[in-house]
């Protein structure tokens, strides 16, 4: 296992997403997963999956505190209510008293990131959320809200064709680290011919050769998505090879600025 580690706090740098995954199969993939060797688990309230996911962690049998679990308060109402019902849901939903990292999943700028920091905050304060992160944050607002409250994360679409080096660099100054969603390029990577011959050198797929890059990057993780115990056994099979300089440096090269995470609500991004 790999670890990224942030304000003496450290995380699973290789996680489990379960975007678009609801009910039984969600449930299925999460234990699944869990028995693969995943610790570091990845829903959101919007997903509408952590009852879901709380099935699966119970059906896999593994003590509460060996998982490292991330949930993200939802965009549309971040006032102290709003938080507070936000995480109160979602701590019946996972059936925890707790949840390790508790992210704004997207940036409202109706509300000012400081004061809605301050009060999610407050939920660190008495217990119930260990460490606070946000996702989809350009840099400068990223600044902002280091500033506010110790961020252990920032989360991004990040993958081989859409560089995200402004956002690891601000990531780095302020001891945070970055995960990766769509880490697999929603599957573009698959087919890729320079992963693949990668891949060939050292017996794995593109794939694996994609998530090993992120791995060998400081203060970068990511969180792939696999609904079959299949691939997520072989997203998990990439700690018994190294990739060289040579080779990061080739992946990165594949860098085009595709993004192909837009949503009209989306923040300006750095380019």
């Amino acid at each position: 296992m790999i670890f990224v580690t942030s304000h003496g706090v450290s995380v699973p740098a290789l996680g489990y997403g379960t975007f678009r995954m609801k009910g039984e199969e969600c449930a299925q993939a999460v234990e699944g997963a869990i028995r693969v060797g995943f610790r570091h688990l990845d829903t959101a309230e919007i997903y509408e999956n952590e009852a879901a996911v709380a099935e699966g962690i119970a059906a896999a049998g593994v003590p509460r505190k060996e998982l490292f679990i991330t949930t993200k308060a939802w965009m549309d109402d971040m006032s102290p209510a709003g938080l507070r019902k936000s995480l109160d849901a979602s701590l019946r939903a996972l059936r925890t008293d707790y949840v390790d990292l508790w992210l704004i999943h997207w940036p409202n700028p109706a509300f000012a990131v400081e004061e809605t920091l301050a009060h999610m905050q407050k939920e660190v304060d008495g217990g119930r959320v260990r460490s606070l992160g946000v996702s989809n944050f350009p840099v400068t607002l990223f600044e902002r809200a280091a500033k506010a409250a110790p961020i252990l994360c920032n989360q991004v679409e990040y993958h081989p064709y859409l560089a995200q080096d402004k956002v690891i660099a601000a990531a780095r100054k302020r001891d945070a680290f970055v995960m990766a969603y769509a880490p697999l390029g929603i599957g573009k990577i698959h087919s890729d011919p320079v992963l693949a011959k990668i891949g060939t050198a050292h017996g794995k797929t593109p794939a694996q050769v994609a998530l090993r890059w992120f791995l060998q990057q400081p203060n970068v993780g990511a969180i792939p998505k696999a609904s079959s115990r299949e691939h997520c056994a072989a997203n998990f099979d990439i700690f018994d090879f190294v990739l060289s300089p040579k080779e990061m440096s080739t992946i990165h090269g594949l860098a085009r600025g595709e993004r192909m995470i837009q949503p009209d609500f989306g923040p300006n991004w750095d380019t």
